[in-house]
């Protein structure tokens, strides 16, 4: 993996983490609080999968 790659990874990961930190798990998970938090949590997995999606075919495009 590139740096590029790795450091766009860290970013995802520590805002994933943020946001799973900060959502109230007393309260109902799909409270109006928590939806923003379970919005942004969906955004980083789908940065992560995009990022090994883009780190493959840079490795396909490297070989030919």
């Amino acid at each position: 993996m590139q740096k590029f790659y790795k450091v766009f990874l860290i970013v995802f990961i520590v805002i994933i983490a943020i946001n799973t930190y900060a959502i109230d798990w007393n309260s109902e998970i799909t409270s109006e609080d928590n939806v923003k938090f379970l919005i942004s949590i969906a955004c980083g997995l789908l940065g992560v999968g995009l990022l090994f999606i883009l780190n493959t075919w840079s490795k396909i495009g490297a070989k030919k």
